[in-house]
Formats: structure tokens, sequence, C-alpha cells
């Protein structure tokens, strides 16, 4: 079953825990936005091995869930590079550094540079969202887009609502799959259970309307139950990030 993941409350404790979501956000962007200033390799190796040591020691994740969460990123980022390195464009090309031959299969050095490079992209963007993801409630995160950046409640709270429903989809499949076997039909997958699955979806978003409605949500001003404030380290935070990119960023430059 999918179930959206909670955060433990030690790594709420810790500093990236404690750190506002929007800044952990932008940091995110930030650093995503650098690897499109750069075409070397090693510069998302570095920003990998960056993200994971502030999980491991600014966000208190343990190693075993952290390896866990990032495995299948490698996987596609494995795909990634054998394919970039295949089928380069690089390849055809004559006056390429040729470095492997496989009968008709020609590898290059240019091929390979750019298939690395790309795999190690896919590597680094995932493994900041995995430090993002793992060191954020997602809670807080709403509560932060409505507080500190201003997006309407309305909005926001009926996507987070979308978003705590999504178990329920598995929940209703397998109830589907029961009342099936119960009629004497197969319990495997059918087209049938797709209009099933979209009605039932209809009529828990009305349900979820209504309660919001009943609620009186962007009818006005609303008292807050979790206040989410500006602090001190989330300056200190931003402003580490900055660096460590710009370090990044700069000894690429000049290699």
């Amino acid at each position: 079953m999918i179930v959206p993941a909670s955060v433990p409350e030690a790594r709420l404790e810790s500093v990236l825990g404690r750190t506002s979501p929007l800044t952990k956000l932008a940091v995110a962007f930030a650093w995503l936005a650098g690897l499109a200033a750069t075409r070397q390799p090693w510069p998302p190796l570095a920003m990998t091995l960056s993200a994971l040591l502030a999980g491991l020691v600014l966000g208190r994740i343990p190693p075993r869930t952290l390896m866990h969460a990032i495995a299948p990123v490698w996987i596609v980022a494995l795909v990634v590079a054998v394919s970039n390195t295949v089928f380069g464009a690089a390849n055809p090309d004559p006056a390429a550094s040729e470095i492997l031959r496989i009968g008709l299969l020609r590898i290059t050095e240019q091929a390979l540079a750019t298939g690395v490079g790309l795999g190690l992209r896919v590597v680094a963007i995932g493994s900041v969202g995995a430090v993002f993801a793992l060191t954020t409630d997602s809670t807080r995160l709403v509560d932060a887009l409505v507080q500190q950046a201003g997006v309407p409640a309305r909005f926001a709270y009926g996507a987070f609502a979308a978003y705590q429903a999504v178990p329920r989809f598995a929940e209703d499949l397998a109830t589907l799959r029961q009342a099936r076997r119960i009629r004497g039909l197969r319990g495997s997958w059918h087209p049938g259970l797709l209009l099933s699955l979209l009605v039932l979806a209809i009529r828990h978003g009305d349900r979820m309307a209504l309660a919001m409605d009943a609620r009186a949500f962007g009818s006005g001003p609303r008292s807050r139950f979790r206040e989410v404030h500006w602090s001190a380290l989330d300056v200190a935070i931003a402003i580490g990030s900055t660096v460590a990119l710009a370090g990044i960023l700069v000894l690429s430059a000049s290699r």
C-alpha cells in the first residue's frame, strides 16, 4: 500500500528539520539551477556528496534510510548513463576519440563523458530531493506555503488533502477486486476497475470539498494552530548552501 511518509520526531528536531521548508525548497532549486550552469561531470558528484553529508549530519537521517531512498535513483542514473553513452551523437563522428568498439557499436570518449555527466546529474537531483523529503514534514510544508509564501489556503490545503488521500486508492482497488471475486469474476486486473476507481475518486473528492467548505476555507482570515516563522537558522542554511554551491561552480570553471 502507498502511504504518505511521516518524518520521525528526532529528524524534525535536527538542524534541517527545524529549517523552514521554503528555505530548503529554495536551496534545492538553486542547486538544481547550478547543475545547468556546468557540463563537467564532477560538480554533480560534489553536489551529491554534499547533499548526502548534510542529510546524515544536519538532518540526522540514518544511513540505511538514506541509501534505501536513493537506491532507485542510482538505477535510473545507470540507465540514463548507458543509453546516452551507447546512443550518443558523438559515436558516429570520425573525429571523436574512440575508446571501445564491439562490432558495429562504437563508443567515443565524448559520448562516455556526456552519458556519465547526465547520470551523475540524475543522482544529484535525486539526492537533493531525498534529503528534502526525509527532513520535511508535509504538514509544515503546507503551513509554510500558506504563511510564508502567501499561497491561498484553499489551494494549498486542498492539494495536501488530496496527497493524504492517495492511500485510499490502494484500499479502493483491493475492495473492488474482492467485490469481483464475490460475484464469481476474476480478481485480477480489468479495465472496468479504472472506471470504478474514477467514480470512487470523484465521490471522495466531493466529500473532501464539502468538508473544506464546512470549515470555511477561503472565506477570509483564519486563525493558525501551527505558526511558521523565519529564523537565524534559515539565514545560516541559505548562506552556507550558497557558499558551497558557489565554491563548487568556481572550482569547476577553473579546471
